[in-house]
């Protein structure tokens, strides 16, 4: 049986933590304000983030997103999004893995949806 991966959800412009593991960020754009250079993460994984397209009809409103989420669903099983979800679960299976997003409202943002993904 294998063992459960340890994937974490936080946003970028948090401190770092020790308990992070490998952070890597999944936004598509990089986040306003924030230095590549003082960043402190491992990887940017933009194939991982929903598209353009979705991300601008979703537009973070409460009332979408269970359709949000099901569109992005779907759009993580394309061969791009898949191969990068795939990599994000190695990852996790080497140890802990932060996913991390400069979205405000964590709980309803791609984060949690793509963190089930990699949770298979």
């Amino acid at each position: 049986m294998s063992r459960a991966v340890d994937v974490r959800v936080r946003r970028v412009y948090q401190e770092p933590e020790a308990a992070d593991g490998t952070r890597v960020l999944v936004d598509r754009i990089w986040p306003r304000g924030l230095a590549k250079a003082t960043a402190e993460l491992d990887e940017w994984c933009k194939d991982a983030a929903p598209s353009t397209e979705l991300r601008r009809w979703y537009g973070h409103d409460p009332d979408r997103f269970p359709e949000f989420s099901r569109r992005y669903a779907a759009e993580l099983t394309a061969p791009t999004p898949q191969a990068a979800v795939t990599h994000l679960h190695t990852l996790a299976a080497a140890g802990t893995l932060t996913l991390l997003t400069a979205t405000k409202e964590l709980e309803i943002s791609h984060v949690q949806v793509l963190a089930d993904a990699v949770r298979g």
